[in-house]
């Protein structure tokens, strides 16, 4: 079903959006006052449709922060052109600041969002509209927040809890960082919420929505970054209990944009492509290689940027007959003269679209294969590699045509084949940092991260013409974990303090 969200400006305006039974099908906008909107279901809803908006704008750059940074991804090096090596490179190569501008980016459109989801709220709770409909329309707006708040603890750690609507924007210039574990709470607070209120089926006419399982398996993402295994278990215990997902036969199937939100499929962001509604989903156009002059495109002389390049290291991650491999990424490709390019790149959201730029992919966030694969890492962690946790695994790899997992395993070489097993299962879809680093002690990541460093400089994934590394590129050190906070916020507001290390 189609999708179409219009992003809705609710700070200062709100963009109201002609209503239609078809929650995806909306017009363009006319700007009403704040004060004279959310009168109405339709308008309340309408502004909680602008909140789902809210996570396209963030998606297109997380790739940045969740599988470019990581051995998934390189760049394809661009010799003739550098001026995206302070800004984007320097995330690949590890040489990233303050000053790095898609920090800066990403620290704003995130509490942007985060204070137009407390309008909608503040407004919420005193519509008169009907109690049940009031509590789903809460759920969804305080899943999303709680999202958004998920992300920022990962990245930056300690974060600036802001639950109401700033009245002043003097007083955005006052906030301290709460410490990482309150932000934790904050967030399992807006879950519960959502968890009570979410409905556990969503009609066909509404698909694209929040669901209960949504909300269950964040909680669960949440409770494992906080190494609460017992905990998130017990959240997938119940997710799975709800009947409501299994995995798709084919695993190709997942990413068609003919089958979007299908029975895998727990919660992906909407896109609406084919159409120049400005819903379309242009995130795989960064992710093509540069040069190919509509090779890979299929529109005649429209290059990709060239960035989030499958490594040779990831490539080789794959066992041989393993069909994730050809859905999820090409070697390289034949040129418009006839010549092979051995420059690689991903397939997962390469789909046929009739409108250059205008591609009709959503985005996967949480899948049944990442349930079982979160379920069988959770039993490792509590009693080691039991009978069940081999068999989630393996139902994963079964219908990857794989063998099942070698039995007799230690509980750290469990470990170690659950993170393998997640790589080329998730690959591409903004796992792979937060595995890192939830499944590697600190000591370990900067190891891990280091020697891949090495490896691609002994052997890089695409060519480098002239240009050499830096002396700095490939060297990760611990305090890299977190990110910095974005030298604009500091300069606004002097009582924050940087993150060690920058």
């Amino acid at each position: 079903m189609k999708f179409s969200l219009k992003i809705i400006t609710i700070v200062l305006t709100v963009s109201l959006i002609s209503c239609s039974k078809d929650f995806l099908d909306k017009q363009n906008p006319t700007e009403l006052g704040v004060e004279s909107f959310y009168q109405t279901e339709d308008q309340i809803n309408q502004g909680v449709i602008g909140i789902y908006g809210e996570l396209q704008r963030v998606v297109a750059n997380q790739w940045f922060f969740q599988e470019f940074i990581t051995d998934n991804t390189t760049v394809h090096f661009n010799e003739g052109n550098r001026g995206n090596a302070p800004n984007i490179e320097s995330i690949e190569y590890w040489q990233y600041n303050s000053n790095s501008g898609k920090f800066n980016e990403i620290y704003v459109d995130i509490y942007s969002a985060i204070g137009n989801i407390n309008i909608v709220l503040f407004k919420l709770s005193d519509a008169d509209i009907d109690a049940g409909v009031k509590s789903v329309f809460e759920g969804e707006v305080k899943f999303i927040r709680a999202y958004f708040y998920y992300l920022l603890a990962e990245y930056f750690g300690d974060a600036i809890i802001v639950n109401e609507p700033i009245q002043n924007p003097s007083e955005a210039f006052e906030f301290l960082r709460s410490p990482v574990a309150e932000v934790y709470e904050f967030i399992e607070s807006d879950l519960e919420t959502a968890i009570s209120t979410l409905p556990t089926i969503i009609p066909p006419s509404e698909a694209g929505r929040l669901s209960k399982g949504a909300a269950l398996m964040l909680k669960a993402k949440v409770l494992f970054a906080q190494k609460d295994f017992p905990g998130g278990k017990l959240a997938l215990d119940e997710l799975v209990s709800l009947n409501s997902y299994d995995i798709l036969p084919n695993y190709a199937d997942i990413f068609d944009p003919n089958n979007k939100n299908h029975a895998e499929s727990i919660f992906e962001i909407q896109f609406q492509g084919n159409n120049e509604l400005g819903e379309s989903s242009g995130f795989i156009y960064n992710f093509y290689p540069l040069y190919s002059q509509g090779a890979v495109t299929g529109f005649p002389g429209i290059d990709g940027n060239g960035w989030n390049i499958p490594t040779n290291n990831m490539i080789a991650a794959y066992e041989s007959g393993d069909l994730r491999k050809d859905v999820s990424l090409s070697e390289g490709y034949i040129n418009n003269s006839g010549d092979y390019v051995a420059v690689p790149f991903i397939e997962k959201f390469h789909n046929p679209h009739s409108i250059v730029r205008r591609p009709d992919d959503n985005w996967p966030v949480f899948r049944y294969a990442d349930v079982l694969l979160m379920l069988a890492e959770a039993i490792n962690e509590i009693s080691g590699p039991t009978a069940e946790a081999y068999g989630h695994v393996n139902r994963v790899r079964d219908r990857a045509d794989l063998g099942p997992l070698t039995e007799g395993l230690s509980k750290e070489q469990f470990k170690s084949a659950i993170l393998d097993e997640r790589r080329v299962e998730l690959a591409f879809e903004n796992h792979r940092w937060f595995d890192l680093k939830r499944m590697l002690s600190s000591a370990e990541l900067v190891a891990f991260l280091n020697a891949h460093g090495e490896e691609e400089m002994a052997n890089p994934t695409t060519p480098r013409g002239s240009i050499g590394f830096s002396a700095g590129d490939y060297i990760f050190e611990e305090f890299e974990i977190l990110f910095p906070l974005p030298a604009n916020e500091l300069l606004v507001n002097p009582k924050l303090k940087q993150n060690n290390g920058y």
